[in-house]
C-alpha cells in the first residue's frame, strides 16, 4: 500500500469562497482538475509531505495546513492500493496570488463552479468544508481568508460562502457588530459603491475572552439543507 498526501486549499477573494486546483500531469486521469497531491517518501512526515507537494505543484509555502481525514478505500484509485491524508488551509488570495506558478496550471474556482474532478478529490472536498462549517462557529479561523481590514459586506460574503446560504444583511450587521469583537475603522472601501462601507478589524484579545460570541449570528448548516 502506497501512502499519499491531497492539499485542499480555500482562499477568499474579497467576493467569493474559491478552491484552488491543478491539471493532473500524468495518467490516469492526465489532463483533468485536481487536488494537489503526491506520494508521501519514505524519510518524511505527513506534513513535510504536504508541504513540499503543495510547494512543488503551486509554488506556495508558509501555508498554515491541518490534517482533515485519511481515505483509504480500496477502488479509490484504478491503478494502485493508495491511502491519502488530506490536509486543508485557508488564506487569503491576494496575499499569495504572486506565489502561484503556471507549471501546473494551478487556478482558483468558486466553490459554486467548480470542474469534475478525479478520483474521490469531491468528497475531500466536502468533507473539508463541513470541518470548515463547525470551525467557524467556535473559532476565528475564517480570518484567516480575510485582510487584516475588511468591511461588513465582506465578511457576510465570506459566511454565505462557507455555509452555501443568503444571510439578511441587516440583521447580520447587527448581530456581528453586538458581539463587540469587531473595531471599526475611519477609513472606507470605494471601490464596491459610490457611499463606500468602512472597514473594520478583529479584536483578537476580545475574542478570546468571548469563545463563542459568533455563534449568536452563524446558521445552523443542518437546517439549510
Amino acid at each position: 500500500m502506497l501512502i499519499a498526501v491531497d492539499c485542499i486549499i480555500f482562499g477568499f477573494d474579497g467576493q467569493e469562497l474559491k478552491l484552488l486546483l491543478i491539471k493532473r500531469g500524468f495518467d490516469p486521469e492526465k489532463g483533468r482538475w485536481s487536488l494537489m497531491g503526491g506520494f508521501v517518501q519514505p524519510k518524511e512526515s505527513l506534513e513535510d509531505a504536504a508541504t513540499r507537494v503543495l510547494k512543488q505543484l503551486t509554488g506556495l509555502e508558509n501555508v498554515y495546513m491541518e490534517q482533515l481525514h485519511a481515505f483509504g478505500s480500496p477502488d479509490r484509485d484504478p491503478t494502485e492500493r493508495i491511502a491519502s491524508v488530506a490536509y486543508f488551509s485557508l488564506i487569503d488570495i491576494n496575499k499569495y496570488q504572486q506565489q502561484i506558478s503556471d507549471e501546473y496550471q494551478a487556478e482558483w474556482f468558486s466553490l459554486k463552479r467548480m470542474p469534475s474532478l478525479i478520483f474521490d478529490h469531491r468528497d475531500m472536498i466536502d468533507m473539508a468544508k463541513e470541518k470548515l462549517q463547525y470551525k467557524a462557529a467556535i473559532h476565528p479561523i475564517l480570518f484567516e481568508l480575510l485582510p487584516e481590514k475588511f468591511t461588513l459586506p465582506q465578511l457576510q460574503s465570506l459566511y454565505e460562502g462557507i455555509y452555501d446560504a443568503i444571510l439578511d444583511k441587516r440583521n447580520f450587521s447587527r448581530k456581528v457588530l453586538s458581539t463587540g469583537l469587531l473595531v471599526k475603522q475611519k477609513e472606507k472601501e470605494k471601490e464596491s459603491s459610490k457611499k463606500g462601507a468602512f472597514y473594520f478589524k478583529l479584536d483578537k484579545k476580545k475574542y478570546q475572552k468571548k469563545f463563542n460570541a459568533f455563534l449568536n449570528f452563524i446558521p445552523n448548516p443542518h437546517n439549510l439543507k
